[in-house]
């Protein structure tokens, strides 16, 4: 193959791989709307939460309140394979998963020291403005707690 061949075919593999990321309902800036949104007492909320693409998968910064009304920062970076990738500034969880169950439809599960901490699913509206994360926790006092958290993208 000669050398223009070959540079057209790496252009339109990577264009196919950006085409990919960029069709990700992820992607993207997305705000809490809290009126609409329902959580447990006592739990963190994200208040604002950024996906973007980084080399072959995605960054996840999260800025939100914790429990106690606090000011929270975390950020993940990893793919949507359902393998566990570290968390850093979140200190109720060290790994987290997400995996594509079907199109807009996503499993998560936050781990401390490889035990499931958090479990949820997040999907997205039909037309991708409106994302809902629905989790379950147990408190420290083994009572099981839902929260219902629904974003707009910005």
């Amino acid at each position: 193959m000669n050398a223009k061949k070959m540079a057209l075919t790496a252009v339109f593999g990577l264009t196919a791989v950006a085409a990919a990321f960029a069709a990700d309902p992820n992607v993207g800036s997305w705000k809490l709307d809290e009126a609409k949104s329902n959580f447990a007492a006592g739990t963190a909320k994200n208040l604002t939460v950024v996906y973007t693409v980084v080399a072959d998968g995605y960054k996840c910064v999260v800025d939100g309140v914790d429990g106690a009304g606090k000011p929270a920062h975390n950020e993940w970076t990893g793919k949507f394979d359902g393998k566990d990738y570290p968390i850093t500034g979140d200190p109720s969880a060290d790994t987290r998963s997400l995996k594509l169950v079907s199109p807009g439809h996503y499993a998560l599960t936050n781990k401390k020291d490889g035990k499931a901490v958090l479990t949820g699913t997040l999907k997205f509206s039909a037309d991708s403005n409106m994302r809902t994360l629905t989790t379950h926790m147990t408190d420290a006092a083994g009572k099981q707690l839902t929260s219902v958290a629904v974003y707009e993208r910005q």
